[in-house]
C-alpha cells in the first residue's frame, strides 16, 4: 500500500476518529489535559506504526504531562483501538505534540493587531466626509 493511497487515507481518518473518542472518553489519567485534541494520524503503509499528532491547549508543563500520560497509556489505547478498528495489524502509537493550532491563533492575533489601526483610519475618513 502506498503512503498517499485512498486506502491509507481512509485508515488514517478512521484511526483518528477512534483515537479521539478513546482519549476523550475512556482515559482517566489525570496527567492528560482535558483540552487535548488529536489533530492528525499518519499510519505507516505496513500498518506497524502510527504517528499521532496531539494538540494541547495550555502551558509547556501541561503539554509534557499530557505526552507522558499518553505514552504510558499507549498499550491500553492500542488495545481499545484493536477492538474498534478492524485492521490486520494494530499500529504501535507514537505521540507527537502539534503546535499548529496555537501557531495559527498567534498569527491571527498578529494580523488583527495590524488591521486595527487601518480600521480606525477608515472610520476617521468616513467621519470627515460625512458618510
Amino acid at each position: 500500500m502506498r503512503k498517499n493511497s485512498i486506502k491509507n487515507t481512509r485508515i488514517n481518518q478512521e484511526v483518528l476518529k477512534e483515537l479521539s473518542v478513546i482519549i476523550s472518553r475512556e482515559l482517566k489519567d489525570p496527567r492528560i489535559d482535558p483540552m487535548t485534541t488529536v489533530t492528525a494520524v499518519n499510519v505507516a503503509p505496513d500498518l506497524k506504526t502510527a504517528k499521532v499528532y496531539v494538540s494541547v491547549m495550555g502551558d509547556e508543563t501541561a503539554k509534557k504531562d499530557t505526552i507522558t500520560g499518553l505514552k504510558s497509556a499507549a498499550p491500553f489505547i492500542r488495545s481499545c483501538l484493536a477492538k474498534t478498528v478492524n485492521l490486520r495489524n494494530t499500529p504501535e502509537l507514537k505521540f507527537v505534540i502539534d503546535d499548529s493550532i496555537e501557531y495559527g491563533i498567534r498569527m491571527t492575533e498578529l494580523i488583527e493587531s495590524l488591521n486595527i489601526p487601518e480600521a480606525e483610519e477608515n472610520d476617521d475618513e468616513d467621519a470627515d466626509t460625512g458618510n
